[in-house]
């Protein structure tokens, strides 16, 4: 990859400019209200993908938001990369905790990111990290270096759970034909320390509702004598884990796999400070299951968090009222071998069956996806490591990660291909938080070492 670096340093300033202006579009797939947009942002990554050199990309309609594919075919002997990466981003809320406002994009200083980092929704999930595939894509493409063949398909329903993307896959799998898949959507141990993301946890998202009385009541009046949804609700998930922070449902272990003590023994190897991890979250003590560390409790071990509860009067002042129905949406994290529609029946089963008498349960499943696991002997992995080798001097660390990406396992249920996750982003840039951002540095470096992967993939492949 002769004068990379040149060429970077060369067009820093433009590549954060485009960046910046891409972020500035709220492209907030789960609000209805954002859908020009959602669109809007789809149009933009076309024309960034015409310009980066791809000879052919189309906006290809789905029932929901638009797929934007691309590509730039060389020789068909040679092997083909497909990118994947998503245009939409969460929701800013709660908008009061910002410092900055989310949708116009900021560069600051911060005490991990010297160089400065880039404040903004979308930052580092996803729009910042897949960016940083186009501009690796022109740089490739102007100074005819590209090795292989590249395809690129960016999504817009990443934050609200891929509806349209299986579908999509299903009925394109000629077109997404390929031989490796990279993606970067995760991040790395610290700028210091690269690392490559092998396993990915699953994901059971359901919404409950608990019903008690036919109409808010009077807690003076009914106080005592009728079951209050938003007490039992509170209740029946506080019983979901034990003393030990163990799940209760019946069967959710079952398919669980308990790595070997040398398998943690090498995941411990990572570097982690305890101290600087509470600090950092500004709490006194960490919390979850006995007898895992924190590192393997966030990633090889299941979990089940509420994300959200909500009923009666939450206005401002007093109203004594015991309210007709209460929710919360609850998430679970899953490992490889947990089908996550059979966690879904599992919970909905337990849920429905610990309902005291004098309410009505409802749970209803949003989406999900399969854990994943990609083998460190395969060919992409080592493509990645000696990119990585190339621009940060240091062999990565393989790391499992805590996060999901559904669609990761539904491309090797229906492409035959393996997932090569390389993120640059880090634990502290707030993704799915106010005040979300990406470090500067890291976005260049991660153009920077893109194009290695392409070099050492095809090398490998011959």
């Amino acid at each position: 990859m002769n004068n990379i670096k040149n060429y970077i340093e060369t067009h820093k300033d433009r590549f954060i400019n485009e960046l910046i202006e891409l972020l500035k579009i709220p492209s907030i797939s789960a609000d209805s209200a954002y859908k020009n947009d959602v669109l809007k942002t789809a149009e933009a990554v076309k024309f960034s993908l015409e310009k980066a050199g791809c000879d052919t990309v189309e906006v290809c309609e789905t029932d929901g938001y638009p797929i934007v594919y691309g590509e730039k075919k060389i020789d068909t002997n040679l092997p083909t990369v497909l990118v994947y990466g998503h245009y939409d981003v969460q929701p800013p809320d709660p908008l009061d905790l910002w410092h900055s406002p989310p949708f116009e994009p900021i560069i600051k200083e911060t005490e991990k990111h010297p160089d400065g980092a880039i404040f903004a929704r979308g930052a580092c999930d996803d729009k910042g990290q897949m960016y940083m595939h186009v501009k690796a894509m022109e740089f490739m493409t102007s100074t005819n270096q590209l090795p292989c063949n590249v395809k690129f398909m960016i999504e817009g329903e990443e934050e609200v759970g891929s509806a349209n993307l299986a579908t999509f896959v299903k009925n394109n799998r000629e077109k997404l034909k390929n031989d490796v898949i990279l993606i970067s959507d995760t991040g790395m141990i610290a700028k210091e320390t690269p690392s490559i993301t092998t396993g990915l946890r699953g994901l059971s998202y359901v919404e409950v509702e608990v019903t008690g009385p036919n109409r808010d009541l009077h807690s003076g009046l009914y106080g005592g004598a009728v079951a209050n949804p938003i007490n039992v609700l509170t209740k029946m998930i506080a019983s979901l884990h034990d003393e030990n922070n163990h799940i209760t449902i019946p069967g959710f272990y079952d398919k669980v796999e308990d790595l070997s003590k040398e398998e943690r023994a090498e995941m411990a190897k990572a570097p982690f400070n305890l101290e600087n991890y509470k600090n950092a979250l500004d709490i006194e003590a960490v919390y979850g299951e006995t007898s895992y560390t924190t590192n393997e409790r966030n990633s090889i071990r299941p979990t089940l968090d509420v994300n959200g509860i909500w009923g009666g009067y939450i206005g401002e002042g007093a109203k004594t009222v015991i309210a007709s129905k209460a929710y919360a949406k609850i998430s679970m994290r899953l490992v490889p071998n947990q089908d996550w529609q059979d966690v879904t029946q599992l919970f909905k089963a337990h849920f429905e069956s610990i309902a005291p008498k004098g309410v009505k349960v409802k749970v209803t499943p949003h989406h999900g996806g399969q854990g994943y696991v990609t083998p460190i002997d395969s060919i992409g992995y080592q493509a990645a490591s000696k990119a990585y080798q190339d621009t940060f001097g240091k062999t990565p660390i393989p790391q499992r990660s805590g996060g999901s990406i559904p669609i990761v396992s539904l491309f090797e249920q229906e492409l035959k291909s393996k997932t090569i996750l390389m993120g640059f982003g880090l634990d502290s840039d707030a993704i799915h938080s106010p005040n979300e951002h990406f470090g500067v540095w890291n976005y260049l470096k991660g153009i920077e070492t893109i194009p290695y992967f392409y070099k050492y993939f095809t090398q490998l492949s011959s």
